[in-house]
């Protein structure tokens, strides 16, 4: 296999067949160029308008998409392609190979927020992570109506993994999104609030497009049930939606019929940390909770003698996510209990 350096607009995404790239995105600080790896497998049945994308690392220090989607270009073969396939295990090389959640080392932005008006085009939003989101914008948005960006926890949360939505206001776009979330297998299938500004997964919902985000991990580690999962769900969405030849069973949860669907559209399912300290928990991801009851403990050490504030549920539910370090900032979302549906 050759992989070709190229510029945004000598990528040929439409072709049928297999060609691997390096997209080529000019360092801000360097003579250079960041480069972010892009397989496109096109079969003889391409529509215009449809496909899927699959991302890893918008994060960069988020592992169980990049190494899941990497094992993907190995195992599909070009011959049960039917449709059009974008792979892209590291979304965001800026972040990904300084292992930090958002572009430290270059303009220090969060790409999962960087999806706002201008960004990539106007002077003030011109660094690598507003034009990476400028390039999605351009390049992939307009082949895909399939668009899976896949998390983890990162540095600072433990998650029960899930696969996750925003709810949205057409009823047969928000019937495919579940059902194509059900398919990753994880225990949860999550909504979550769509306030945040600049979410990839929220623009490709506005758009139109199936959209399914995922937390497959945490602590800066590869989880192997998280790699099954993001795994499955690519594999399952690119199968049932006709892209891709085979058969595909449900696996995890999904096939035992323990999934739980969930939401934490509700900001009391948040609990937020009141002052900076260090995070007991009482109980692992996944269990349920009634509102009122002490999932975890924070200690201020340099109250010694103080009794732990107790990190109470205010909604029943899962205990979906907590801190994963000891050590939290002040307003760190420490715990979040999502509410059944």
């Amino acid at each position: 296999m050759t992989r070709i350096i190229a510029r945004p607009h000598e990528l040929d995404l439409d072709s049928p067949g297999r060609r691997d790239y390096w997209v080529a995105l000019e360092h801000d600080s360097t003579w250079g160029d960041h480069l972010m790896p892009l397989t496109v497998m096109v079969g003889p049945e391409p529509e215009p308008g449809k496909g899927l994308a699959a991302t890893g690392a918008n994060h960069g220090n988020e592992y169980e998409g990049p190494v899941a989607i990497k094992h993907l270009l190995r195992e599909i073969r070009i011959e049960d392609v039917r449709g059009r396939l974008i792979l892209i295990p590291v979304l965001n090389p800026a972040a990904f190979h300084g292992g930090t959640r958002e572009s430290l080392e270059d303009d220090r932005v969060n790409l999962n927020r960087a999806f706002v008006d201008g960004a990539g085009v106007i002077p003030a939003l011109a660094g690598i992570t507003h034009r990476i989101a400028a390039f999605v914008r351009q390049y992939i948005w307009p082949r895909v109506h399939i668009m899976l960006d896949l998390h983890s926890g990162g540095k600072g949360h433990l998650f029960s993994p899930c696969s996750s939505f925003h709810e949205v206001d057409d009823p047969e776009q928000a019937r495919i999104i579940e059902e194509t979330a059900r398919w990753f297998g994880t225990p949860f299938v999550m909504t979550y609030q769509n306030e945040t500004p600049g979410l990839l997964t929220s623009e490709a919902e506005r758009l139109g497009k199936i959209t399914v985000g995922t937390e497959l991990g945490w602590g800066e580690t590869v989880s192997p049930v998280g790699v099954v999962y993001g795994r499955q769900g690519i594999l399952a969405a690119a199968i049932r939606h006709g892209l891709l030849k085979g058969e595909v069973a449900p696996v995890g949860h999904h096939a035992d019929g323990t999934q739980k669907r969930v939401a934490i559209v509700d900001r009391a399912c948040f609990v937020p940390a009141p002052f900076p300290g260090h995070y007991e928990p009482l109980m692992s991801c996944g269990g349920y909770v009634k509102k009122g009851q002490t999932v975890g403990l924070l200690h201020d050490f340099y109250r010694i003698d103080e009794l732990p504030w107790p990190v109470q549920a205010a909604v029943d539910g899962y205990v979906l996510c907590q801190a994963s370090r000891a050590p939290v900032r002040q307003g760190l979302h420490i715990l979040v209990v999502a509410n059944e549906v």
